[in-house]
């Protein structure tokens, strides 16, 4: 089985253009993902998706291989599916590259589980949430599972809803309740098989979509499933310069666990 991980490098960012340049303790923010992704041992092959030459210049000026795409190109899931074309292989990955501090573990794991569950069509990482204040927070996709761990639903509201109090009670008092195993969040890493992934990106935009601004709730409501995988790692999405700073530090910090 051949498994391609992609990061789709977008220039333009509503909120902080050309980030993915960005300079991290020296170095280009799409370079530390790359070079986290590149330490995967599921992965095959790596490649940084560009839609800007000055991208893909960075990105050959590291040893990547980057493949131009349209700027055209309405989405990561779209950008994903133009590799697909270019490049065979069975699964993809798409790692995002506003996240430095992606772990490889977090990439074998969604490997792994195409190598041992052949039904699987697409996968993406769950992590507990530990932090209270996650679970009301609309920023943090929360998500339930079924037993045998494909998702039900995902949701910016706090589900499950644990009915020993109203909702409004607990999110004036978060501390009051146990959330141990109670509440997982969604962790943006995806992987698709092949044909999976061009049947996702013809689907129909749905309801649920639109209202919970949530593209994966688009293969739900048009009745398949996506396998979840729980992690133990997390990262950090960067969006604006006060994350920029926050990632800084991190970096500058660790005592890295990657093999």
């Amino acid at each position: 089985m051949k498994i391609v991980a992609v990061i789709p490098a977008r220039w333009q960012s509503t909120r902080l253009k050309g980030k993915v340049l960005a300079d991290i303790n020296g170095k280009p923010m799409i370079q530390h993902v790359w070079e986290r992704v590149k330490r995967a041992h599921e992965v095959d092959e790596v490649i940084i998706a560009v839609d800007k030459e000055r991208v893909l210049r960075v990105a050959e000026s590291f040893g990547a291989k980057a493949i131009f795409t349209s700027p055209e190109q309405p989405s990561g899931t779209d950008r994903l599916a133009e590799i697909a074309n270019a490049v065979d292989a069975d699964v993809y990955i798409n790692i995002q590259a506003d996240e430095p501090l992606v772990h490889p573990m977090m990439v074998d794991e969604l490997a792994q589980v195409f190598e041992y569950e052949r039904n699987v069509q697409m996968a993406t990482l769950i992590k507990r949430i530990h932090d209270k204040e996650e679970i009301a927070d609309p920023g943090v996709v929360k998500v339930v599972v079924d037993r045998k761990g494909f998702a039900l639903y995902f949701s910016r509201s706090p589900i499950p809803y644990i009915c020993e109090r109203a909702e409004e009670e607990f999110a004036d008092d978060p501390d009051s309740r146990d959330i141990s195993g109670k509440y997982f969040k969604h962790v943006g890493l995806y992987a698709y098989t092949k044909e999976f992934l061009f049947t996702y990106k013809n689907l129909p935009k749905s309801t649920l979509e639109s209202e919970e601004k949530l593209e994966q709730l688009r293969v739900l409501e048009h009745g398949y499933k996506i396998r979840t995988v729980e992690t133990r790692y997390d990262t950090i999405g960067v969006d604006t310069e006060e994350d920029l700073e926050k990632v800084r530090g991190l970096l500058a910090g660790e005592k890295s666990e990657i093999s």
